[in-house]
């Protein structure tokens, strides 16, 4: 009976001991649960935040090379960690830890190149800015050069058309052989004609010839010799005779004769005065 006893005593025991052992491994498991289930939360809102992060990182860009490098770098760093956190479980405690600070130095990084960014595009809009208002000026500059050219090459144009010597008082006058004149054309032996150069200050001084251009009655270009060539205006053309003078810038008469080999006929005769610079007058002369 003794032993009945005894083994009675010791199954209740061993029961109680049971009943003990059951309520506390409940509470650990329940609080074991808990646990997970705040890790799971947190692995889920460290995994949303790491990806909003990919997100924020994807929309980063700048003009700069090196920078974007080291972009393309951080966005790897972000998606191998949220690839060891799906590969991680929920309860592994210390490892969530570990993920939530290289997220905290991540997003830390991330802020630092917004910074970076915003002030290369501020930097950027400004140099912009500049290159436009450079252009802008450039432009002005060289609309006022084209102007300024323009106005220039007109002075300068009236400049030398004010500096050409000017002819008036072109007179044509037939000589016979007594040096009188005359307007019988049996009798005449050379054409005299004779203009003034007028005064000009602002004119080249120096010698200055005159080239005349006599037309008979048939209006062709009396020559005595093998045609001879003269530039006035930029127009080459043939002469009949000339002569040289010295011009100093005031007024002076020239006289240039002509005496024809084949003698004069009645009619009239048209006489041109020129320089190189351009016509100085026309005279006529009715030989009889």
């Amino acid at each position: 009976m003794d032993n009945i006893k005894k083994l009675k005593a010791i199954i209740a025991g061993l029961a109680s001991i049971a009943v003990i052992l059951a309520i506390v491994f409940f509470f650990v498991w329940r609080d074991r649960q808990a646990m997970i289930e705040d890790l799971t939360i947190d692995k889920e809102a460290l995994t949303e935040e790491l990806v909003s992060l990919q997100g924020e990182y994807s929309v980063l860009s700048s003009d700069n090379d090196s920078l974007n490098l080291q972009l393309d770098r951080e966005r790897e760093k972000v998606d191998q960690l949220l690839e060891r956190i799906q590969k991680t479980e929920a309860s592994n405690r210390s490892k969530i830890r570990q993920y939530e600070k290289e997220l905290g130095t991540l997003r830390s990084i991330m802020k630092h190149y917004i910074v970076q960014i915003d002030s290369l595009n501020t930097l950027n809009t400004e140099l912009r800015k500049d290159a436009a208002d450079a252009r802008r000026i450039a432009k002005e500059s060289a609309e006022k050069y084209a102007q300024l050219s323009k106005t220039t090459d007109e002075y300068a144009k009236l400049v030398e058309k004010g500096s050409e010597v000017k002819g008036r008082g072109v007179n044509v006058v037939a000589i016979n052989k007594s040096n009188k004149e005359t307007d019988r054309s049996s009798r005449v032996v050379k054409l005299k004609t004779c203009l003034s150069l007028v005064e000009n200050s602002i004119a080249q001084k120096g010698p200055m010839v005159v080239y005349i251009r006599v037309k008979g009655p048939d209006g062709i270009l009396m020559t005595n010799d093998q045609q001879r060539l003269f530039t006035s205006a930029s127009e080459q053309m043939v002469y009949t005779e000339s002569r040289e003078v010295d011009y100093q810038g005031v007024e002076v008469e020239v006289c240039v004769y002509f005496a024809a080999e084949q003698g004069f006929t009645k009619g009239l005769y048209t006489v041109e005065a020129y320089t190189a610079a351009g016509l100085l007058g026309t005279g006529e002369i009715l030989l009889k």
